[in-house]
């Protein structure tokens, strides 16, 4: 699409939500892998602008989900009634015809994801707070039911066996672990899980944590499937302290969430970036510190489950 027909498409997104309200520019977006964004700036006839945010998911996770755009404006319409931190769902598309994939469109929140918090032990306990806030939605008074089940995704994962394991990161040892524990045990309910969340995709200003994005990957399961994912992606940005503070804060939320499993699905967080992270542009050096704090996270958790770390 040229710019030209593109300024149009964006112009018609913008009618469509408010036939008064009028495209000023747009903006692509860096920083995604999965999904293609940009940043509608529009203004009223009163003069007043606001800023938008349109969101079409990337073939990969089309395949996955056909129905993600419907699916993601849907939760967060949820998530917005129980009053949790997301931006609020204004539009959606799945027509293809202004683009060749489905769409929504979304309130633009200001806000910056933080790689070095001024104030660590407030920035791991809000954090901790809102993925608490997400695992006690009540699924009672909000149908989830189109959500995947998280157990499910992970069968999934474990099934797909590459024809050469990525040494480098431990995947074979991963992977023959997770084969002898499979099933996991459940001792806990059910929850919403985010099922990405990591520091880049929680929005902070003045020190506050405005919003959780992102969604797409949001799914039905335990919530220490949430927890472990959250533990390596704080382990790898912020050291192993702060991943300790982290899931002592969450416990002390959510007392009645039983953590004896926790080492198996600490595995399975360790497995799920493997096969991708190659694609994620890091630095070598940066690869290498990631590379270090995985294989400790991997090591815990097998001597933990009695395995040879």
């Amino acid at each position: 699409m040229t710019v030209f027909k593109e300024n149009k498409a964006f112009a018609e997104v913008v009618r469509k939500i408010d036939p008064l309200r009028r495209l000023l520019s747009f903006q692509e977006l860096s920083g995604g892998v999965s999904a293609r964004t940009a940043l509608l700036e529009t203004e009223g006839p009163d003069g007043r602008r606001e800023k938008l945010l349109f969101r079409q998911h990337g073939a990969r996770d089309l395949r996955r989900n056909p129905r993600i755009a419907a699916d993601e404006y849907r939760l967060l319409g949820i998530l917005r009634s129980a009053g949790l931190p997301v931006p609020k769902p204004y539009a959606l598309d799945t027509s293809r015809r202004l683009f060749p994939a489905p769409y929504l469109v979304m309130e633009f929140i200001e806000g910056e994801a933080v790689d070095d918090p001024a104030d660590p032990r407030t920035y791991l306990h809000q954090t901790a707070c809102h993925l608490s806030r997400i695992h006690r939605v009540d699924a009672s008074r909000h149908d989830l039911s189109f959500l995947p089940k998280q157990e499910a995704l992970a069968r999934k994962i474990l099934e797909r066996r590459p024809a050469s394991p990525k040494d480098a990161w431990n995947e074979g040892r991963i992977r023959r672990a997770l084969e002898r524990v499979w099933p996991f045990p459940r001792s806990n309910p059910d929850v919403l899980l985010h099922g990405d969340f990591w520091p880049g995709n929680l929005l902070w200003k003045e020190g506050g944590l405005v919003a959780v994005i992102d969604w797409e990957d949001a799914a039905l399961g335990d919530p220490l499937a949430d927890v472990a994912n959250a533990r390596l992606e704080i382990l790898w940005a912020f050291g192993a302290e702060a991943m300790r503070r982290f899931t002592e804060e969450y416990r002390s939320m959510m007392p009645h969430v039983d953590f004896t499993h926790l080492p198996r699905w600490d595995l399975y967080a360790a497995l799920r970036p493997v096969s991708t992270i190659s694609g994620w542009g890091l630095g070598d050096a940066r690869e290498s510190v990631m590379r270090k704090r995985h294989r400790l996270f991997v090591a815990q958790a097998l001597e933990k489950l009695g395995f040879e770390p």
